[in-house]
């Protein structure tokens, strides 16, 4: 009996085993899913499923640049003891290097792509640390920046930052651009920035902050009797101090007060004598927006008890 995509997916689903061992089952039993299940149960692949249902949401964030590219990867799993050992991480090390060498359009290509310095897909080498830890774990998503990059991972993985420069190679190569790259992905890091720049902030966001300021200002009895004029220049210096707030090449540099992110990065390029345009950046805080497991141990006690 032949079968589809459709069959691998389906079985996928239903035993929380990788793409490539679902499809060498199928292969195995004609395309009996049943029988799949059996054989991937028998393998001990299939225990994934139970622990599919399972909340998530410890892991870490790791990163990864060479002279071309740079990314984070985010790999999830249940606890943060598992999180921080050794072959959870050496997994996300591999992940990560695996996405700056072929450059994956998704992350479910990313899964169905062999691994760097290994004969197995990425969903294979994840497959390979579930059977020795046996906790749910998941490539949950990942930035991929081509060109000139900087990263930081801050406290073992929790934070992990990626920026872009455009620079020209020599500049790129000098230790003092190092330097400031990574001063720059701490900035991030600490500051969590919304935007890049003021331009980078949508019209829209803008026109609710104003207009959240004006109703504000209106319920304000030392506000309320103002004329329009002098509300609108409050406003707006409100929202300079939004753009600070918000927007990095704005904000405060953490590490020298008198400076702006950006006057930094301009002050750096003076020293270098060349050009340096910061270009974009991505931050990835690990288990944000997932929802985190709480372990209630009274009721599990009493279930245990009935």
């Amino acid at each position: 009996m032949a079968f589809t995509a459709q069959d691998v997916k389906a079985l996928r689903e239903k035993t929380g085993v990788g793409m490539m061992d679902c499809k060498k089952a199928l292969v195995e039993t004609d395309g009996d899913i049943e029988k799949a299940i059996d054989i991937l149960r028998e393998k001990g692949l299939a225990s994934a499923a139970k622990k599919a249902s399972r909340v998530a949401a410890e892991g870490v964030v790791a990163a990864y640049s060479d002279a071309n590219a740079g990314a984070l990867v985010e790999i999830n799993c249940e606890t943060d003891f598992v999180a921080k050992g050794e072959p959870f991480v050496n997994l996300a090390a591999k992940v990560v290097k695996t996405v700056v060498a072929t450059k994956p359009a998704d992350v479910e290509a990313l899964l169905a792509t062999k691994a760097v310095d290994s004969d197995r897909t990425v969903d294979e080498e994840v497959q390979e640390v579930f059977l020795a830890l046996r906790e749910n774990m998941k490539v949950r998503r990942f930035a991929l920046v081509e060109g000139h990059t900087s990263t930081y991972i801050h406290a073992g993985g929790t934070v992990g930052v990626l920026v872009a420069f455009d620079v020209d190679d020599a500049t790129a190569a000098n230790p003092e651009f190092d330097v400031m790259g990574k001063n720059v992905a701490m900035q991030i890091a600490a500051m969590n920035p919304s935007y890049l720049d003021e331009a980078s902030v949508p019209a829209e966001v803008i026109a609710k902050e104003k207009e959240i300021l004006i109703a504000q200002m209106k319920e304000d009895p030392k506000m309320a009797n103002k004329p329009d004029a002098v509300l609108g220049k409050i406003v707006e210096g409100k929202i300079g101090k939004y753009y600070k707030e918000n927007c990095l090449v704005e904000q405060q540099y953490v590490i020298d007060g008198d400076l702006t992110v950006g006057k930094y990065i301009a002050n750096t390029a003076k020293e270098l004598g060349a050009d340096i345009k910061l270009v974009s950046f991505v931050r990835f805080e690990k288990g944000e927006g997932l929802e985190k497991r709480v372990d209630d141990f009274a009721a599990e006690v009493a279930a245990m008890a009935k």
